[in-house]
């Protein structure tokens, strides 16, 4: 990977204690924006595979596989959105790069919600839709590393694991506000209904909220110009060697990959699973989604603040094991359908929570993981990568294995697994690194 030219940062240091709270909220909004909507198509996918995807007469689950293979898509265009924007981001200023972010991902999601279905003009509607995922992939592939670089390089000393576990607290309220929306709609409005007009309104919800985020971003404090040396020049860099990062982002790759696969599993792919697998009700399905994402949501800050205090590496081997230990008993209470309502919703509480560990502590350790100069690039491709392989893939490879095989209890191997290979290559990190200095 190509070494960026040295980039204004703001130093944690210089930030000034408005500046931090103003950086923390602004960072927080647009990635909301962002798992709202990841989080709506996530609920809607048998709706949109419908609109979208199934002509007159098709499988109603080759459509779903259709639903997420566009969503897939979306995500391994992250990695691109990441190596773009994060250049920028690192070269031109975090504040620039995080408006242009969520400018293009409020655009895109407010189009999907005006976008003609395949009734109205035939295949083209897949392939516009399919467009718009693409640029919110690109969009999305930038946000991290732009949010995550500003919260945690102004977050106050010692709490930078608190500042950086804001980025995934959102995630958690993003997925949390796309289930009530739909849970809302869904309630109100009768199939005919929802599967008519209903499901374009969560959509178009993103135009106001884009706005606020935008008027919150513009307000953020400019970037600290670089350190002058005595005679007026810029102060040298130290230049990361390529093959340092190279190995940092083959390594964040492997510390993330089973927050992301059991997270979407848990989180996102779950109602579509509970309905084409288990037969549950579309509500039911979305009310335990709204559990999980509760559990992940309780847990995030206090691992984030824990991490803070004991290390990034013992709060996250902890919440790997745990999934990786409890993914299959956990499904199986859900799965039974003579099992109480309660112990079930404690089961998808407790797969959230066990999630949370690993995402509250995740951005500051990757954040701890390049120097200044490549921040924004790296821990943004790391995020990426991981995201698109095994996040962007999972409803597609749990719902094809799943019709494949007939094994419902898929979802909790892939998590397990993901989770217990996560767990080694967390194992390699320091255990001072939240004691560290940003480099």
């Amino acid at each position: 990977m190509t070494t960026p030219a040295p980039g204004p940062v703001r130093p944690a240091a210089t930030a000034r204690p408005q500046d931090a709270r103003r950086s923390l909220v602004a960072g927080s909004v647009g990635n909301f924006i962002e798992w709202y909507e990841f989080g709506i198509y996530g609920y809607f996918a048998t709706v949109i595979a419908a609109q979208f995807f199934t002509p007159e007469g098709g499988s109603e689950v080759e459509g779903l596989v259709r639903a997420y293979a566009s969503f897939a898509l979306a995500f391994f265009f992250r990695p691109v959105g990441a190596a773009v924007l994060g250049r920028f981001g690192d070269r031109v200023g975090r504040r620039p790069a995080l408006v242009l972010v969520v400018c293009l991902m409020t655009g895109a999601t407010a189009m999907i919600g005006l976008l003609p279905t395949y009734a109205s003009i035939g295949a083209a509607a897949p392939w516009l839709l399919t467009l718009l995922r693409i640029l919110q992939g690109l969009s999305a592939g930038g946000e991290f590393g732009g949010a995550v670089s500003v919260m945690t390089e102004s977050a106050p000393s010692g709490r930078r694991g608190l500042y950086g576990a804001w980025q995934s607290f959102t995630v958690a309220l993003g997925l949390l506000a796309g289930a009530a929306v739909a849970v809302v709609l869904a309630s109100v409005l009768t199939p005919s209904q929802l599967h008519g007009w209903g499901w374009r309104v969560p959509f178009l919800l993103t135009l106001p909220l884009g706005l606020v985020a935008l008027r919150l971003r513009l307000r953020l404090p400019p970037d600290a110009p670089p350190a002058l040396a005595p005679e007026g020049r810029p102060c040298p860099r130290p230049r990361p060697r390529s093959g340092e990062t190279v190995r940092a982002l083959v390594l964040g790759v492997g510390r993330m990959m089973g927050w992301s696969a059991a997270g979407y599993t848990f989180l996102v792919v779950l109602p579509s699973y509970l309905q084409s697998t288990l037969g549950t009700t579309f509500q039911r399905a979305l009310l335990g989604t709204v559990l999980a994402n509760l559990g992940f949501a309780a847990s995030i800050l206090p691992a984030g603040r824990l991490s803070d205090r004991i290390g990034r590496r013992t709060v996250m081997v902890a919440g790997a094991l745990l999934v990786a230990v409890l993914a299959l008993p956990l499904l199986h209470l859900v799965q039974d359908p003579d099992g109480p309502a309660y112990v079930k919703g404690a089961a998808l509480f407790a797969a959230g929570a066990c999630v949370g560990l690993m995402a509250g502590p995740g951005p500051a350790m990757l954040a701890e993981m390049f120097p200044a100069r490549v921040r924004c690039t790296g821990l943004g491709l790391a995020y990426a990568l991981s995201n698109a392989v095994f996040s962007g893939c999972a409803g597609l490879i749990i719902t094809e294995v799943v019709e494949r095989t007939g094994n419902v209890d898929v979802p909790g191997y892939y998590a397990a697994a993901t989770c217990a290979v996560s767990a080694v290559a967390l194992l390699t990190l320091r255990g001072d690194d939240h004691r560290r200095a940003l480099r």
